[in-house]
């Protein structure tokens, strides 16, 4: 979705579907960790020979955003996007706890990984093709859309379809975007659209029945249903699909290829219990056990 033309339109999605304080206590972690450089590439090594070299891998990442990555009542970072890189890790080192994490917003990924101030960005990254031309990226790792909330118990509809048939009586919420009714109607279109200044006030509107429908992004929308269970239900149906993956500097092939070894065997392989167990924890979905056999990717 995020091409080099409509960039807009994806910053104003992410300000749209962040889900602030609603699903979890959130703190700025800012000054965690100073963005200072990973090491400037020596010639003819790979990063993955530097790295291994430093004793620690260096992470570009965010503290906002559950489930990706936000700070815990701990005060330390979790997320998926931190159980990725804590992999990573103990991949390297036999030890997850061997990175540091560089807290940044989502304008500095592109700009950290091309300066060598981190080894990889692990932050929510939607692959698009203008991307594709500054950053080589990893295998995805989660295929993100939008969709809708409804009320469990109490409200007026309990599914997609119900939705579709309530026609002009159907009010969907929203963080207010310039985007937003256009979204909305891609799957409702004779809905009326109700714009909210922030998540946790779109939140409070559908709790208060103000609203019959939520719309944000699939992640948030599982996010905010295991933080209050019972309360909230996937209407059933999701659109604007994108692919989430990480990122790192273009021209390392050696480097490209072990992380991507790392994710494949997580969502296929040998670490398949500990990326099953992350999905679960952060999205409440039950991964099926990869078939023994034949490998199903290369069919």
């Amino acid at each position: 979705m995020d091409t080099k033309d409509n960039k807009t339109t994806r910053m104003e999605r992410r300000g749209l579907f962040g889900i602030g304080a609603a699903g979890a206590a959130l703190g700025g972690v800012a000054g965690l960790i100073g963005a200072r450089p990973a090491r400037a590439q020596t010639a003819g090594k790979s990063k993955l020979q530097v790295v291994k070299e430093r004793g620690h891998l260096i992470v570009g990442t965010g503290s906002t955003n559950p489930p990706w990555h936000f700070e815990g009542a701990d005060g330390k970072l979790q997320g998926m996007d931190i159980d990725l890189a804590r992999l990573l890790a103990k991949s390297l080192f036999d030890d997850p706890n061997k990175v540091e994490f560089v807290l940044q917003g989502s304008d500095a990924r592109i700009p950290s990984l091309v300066t060598d101030k981190v080894d990889i960005v692990v932050q929510w990254m939607t692959i698009t093709p203008g991307r594709a031309q500054q950053v080589e990226f990893t295998y995805p790792y989660y295929r993100e859309g939008v969709g809708l909330m409804v009320l469990a118990r109490g409200g007026k509809y309990k599914n997609f379809d119900e939705l579709k048939k309530a026609g002009k009586d159907l009010t969907v919420g929203g963080m207010q975007n310039v985007f937003l009714e256009e979204w909305i109607h891609k799957a409702l279109p004779d809905a009326k659209v109700d714009a909210f200044e922030s998540p946790d006030a779109t939140l409070q509107a559908l709790n208060a029945r103000r609203v019959d429908a939520y719309m944000a992004d699939q992640s948030a929308m599982r996010w905010l249903m295991q933080q209050a269970p019972g309360r909230f239900v996937d209407a059933g149906y999701g659109w604007m699909p994108n692919s989430y993956a990480s990122a790192v500097k273009p021209g390392d092939p050696v480097w490209l290829n072990w992380v991507n070894t790392v994710y494949k065997e997580a969502m296929m392989g040998v670490d398949f219990d500990y990326f099953a167990a992350s999905y679960k924890k952060w999205f409440g979905i039950e991964l099926p056990t990869p078939k023994v056999g034949f490998p199903t990717e290369f069919s």
